[in-house]
């Protein structure tokens, strides 16, 4: 058992390091990883809209792809990543698009690599492409489209997208059956019509209704935009959209030119120093949520000296209004405060969580999430990301960390002397049914927007088992059939150096060990609880008596976090997040925020 003191200056380290990643507002905004793929995608953009006067941002973001290609020729999608072949061709499309002269053995690599790895046709490389998606268009088809438009493949390999369905009702999309996923959207018409006008077909019926809806649904592009000017408040999509509608030499209506330049202008504010481009502005709202929260797990809260500013910050996030992008009613928090989010039933719990763990009560506006999370729970008894009910793509479908994170938060309605306490008796039991069907045969879950690179399939049953645990955890379901199981799958994942990967036999990282070890402590312990001041403020003495008897496991893992406060190893984040359509990126908080959370949970009893 490691000393206490030595626990609790590791807490400590790592405590005052996450508030010092605040911004002067009080809350935390983090730092996402820089893209090859959005730097790509970036650069084509501007290109195609004005090369000229983009010289200087486009050559920069070229030598930046130069300088950072991996030793293999490809380049994966944040400099930790392994190469892909999604990635690698958006980045020799780029340089196919923009000029090849000064780099002769950059293309000599990634030529030698595409070559290895899907052969030298472009019917080969489309094939390639197309079968790392499968069924979901999503990304597979803008791919392809800019490697259309860069001349590396021909159109007839580019998937034709329905972008007349955007002229539907928004309400009969989840009847339409859309080969994309219901974010992408803005792609589906953009991109859509980018290959009806390069790709034409010999069907008269559907080329006079693609006609008579294009200029519609290019008014519902422009009415989706954001003010911000970028779609999700992220470089690939927006740089997809308007690469779509510059590579289309027409006369353009008010809406499409309108698009391309607030497109443009959100391209050229995002851009870095170092004249790259990051996934995505930021995930301002769920980093907060998940600080607050993981010091709300240490029993800390008082070390949060902003706790009236982030409250206010949290609430004024809320959604008020129904959402011109997906139609979801008031009541959902986005991933970021910027005006391309979109609400979502992860943000949503976990600011439905934070509100309650900073204020104590649940008012009227968390009455309307709690609804607006009801209404999104899908007919398996699982809940989606942000449409109830539109399909069966796997960013579209029900996710059993979303599912857990939801049950979180609806069982706050549960307490008897909660006085908005209501019925949420019902969802709580659908969404258990749907966890018990989701749990693997080895005892874990897969979650929807992780991953590891290191595990087959890029699967993450750690991060997944960890989330869906807390569930059980919270919802004092810890003898479940489902819960044990789940539990001994975490410790059976254990690497020898003590701490976890993504899964069996991957390297050990800071957010997997520190999710396994959170969970752990209480489920793994067999012995009482933690003790809980009422203060809300972590005790530095043994006065509340000693630490509850762990498995020698979770004994291992705590030490190996430890030592990773001490060296500094805690502040490397992993490339474990997915980003849309499987692409990966790593956030800067996140092994500051998990650290936070399981040390501060094993030091509360000491």
């Amino acid at each position: 058992m490691i000393p206490a003191d030595r626990l609790r200056a590791a807490y400590l380290t790592a405590r005052d390091a996450l508030l010092a990643g605040r911004v002067p507002e009080g809350h935390w905004v983090g730092e996402l990883s820089t893209s090859a793929l959005s730097t790509a995608t970036a650069v084509m953009a501007l290109h195609l809209v004005n090369p000229f006067e983009h010289r200087e941002r486009i050559d920069a973001g070229v030598k930046w792809l130069a300088d950072h290609q991996n030793a293999d020729g490809g380049w994966g999608d944040t400099i930790k990543s392994f190469s892909n072949i999604s990635t690698t061709m958006l980045c020799r499309a780029a340089f196919k698009l923009i000029g090849e002269r000064q780099y002769d053995e950059t293309i000599r690599k990634v030529e030698d690599f595409i070559s290895e790895k899907a052969g030298t046709l472009p019917a080969r490389r489309a094939a390639a492409i197309r079968a790392r998606y499968g069924k979901d268009h999503t990304f597979s088809v803008p791919i392809l489209m800019t490697c259309a438009i860069a001349r590396m493949v021909p159109w007839e390999e580019v998937p034709r997208l329905p972008f007349e369905a955007a002229y539907l009702p928004q309400s009969w999309y989840r009847y339409a059956k859309m080969p994309v996923v219901s974010y992408a959207l803005p792609a589906l018409i953009a991109i859509g019509q980018c290959i009806h006008h390069h790709r034409r077909n010999n069907n008269p019926i559907r080329d006079i209704t693609r006609w008579f809806v294009r200029s519609r649904t290019l008014k519902v592009l422009r009415r989706i935009q954001p003010t911000t000017g970028g779609y999700l408040e992220a470089t690939p999509l927006t740089s997809f959209v308007v690469m779509a509608l510059a590579s289309m030499r027409r006369r353009r209506s008010v809406a499409e030119t309108q698009v391309i330049d607030e497109g443009v202008r959100f391209i050229v504010s995002s851009v870095r120093p170092d004249g790259s481009w990051p996934i995505d502005t930021n995930l301002a709202t769920w980093v907060t949520t998940l600080s607050v929260n993981a010091l709300a797990t240490a029993n800390d809260l008082d070390a949060l000296d902003t706790k009236e500013q982030i409250l206010a910050w949290l609430l004024k996030q809320q959604y008020k209004e129904r959402h011109p992008y997906t139609g979801a009613e008031p009541g959902g928090w986005a991933w970021t405060d910027l005006p391309g989010g979109v609400p979502d039933c992860d943000d949503t719990p976990g600011a439905v969580l934070a509100v309650h763990n900073l204020k104590r009560e649940l008012g009227p506006r968390l009455s309307a999430a709690k609804d607006w999370m009801g209404d999104l729970q899908n007919s398996d008894g699982g809940f989606p990301t942000f449409c109830y009910g539109w399909g069966t793509l796997p960013f579209d479908r029900s996710g059993s960390d979303l599912t857990a994170h939801a049950m979180r938060a609806l069982d706050l309605w549960s307490d008897p002397a909660n006085p908005f306490k209501t019925d949420v008796a019902g969802y709580i039991a659908q969404a258990t049914e749907y966890l018990a069907k989701q749990q693997r045969a080895d005892g874990s879950w897969l979650p929807l927007w992780f991953g590891n690179q290191h595990a087959p399939d890029d699967i993450n049953p750690v991060y997944g088992t960890a989330r869906v645990l807390a569930a059980y955890r919270d919802l004092n379901m810890k003898d479940s059939p489902e819960c044990v199981r789940g539990v001994a799958y975490l410790l059976s994942v254990q690497n020898a150096d003590g701490g976890w990967g993504g899964a069996k036999d991957c390297p050990s990282s800071v957010e997997e060990t520190a999710l396994a070890v959170e969970v752990l402590i209480d489920l793994a312990s067999g012995g009482r609880k933690p003790p809980e001041s009422d203060t809300g403020q972590m005790s530095s003495s043994h006065s509340g008596g000693l630490r509850p008897p762990l498995a020698s496991e979770v004994e291992r893992g705590i030490t190996w976090l430890v030592e990773a406060v001490e060296s500094g190893r805690f502040r490397e984040p992993s490339p474990i997040g997915f980003y849309f359509a499987k692409l990966w990126y790593f956030e800067k908080l996140y092994p500051l925020i998990f650290t936070v959370a399981a040390l501060g949970r094993a030091a509360r009893g000491t």
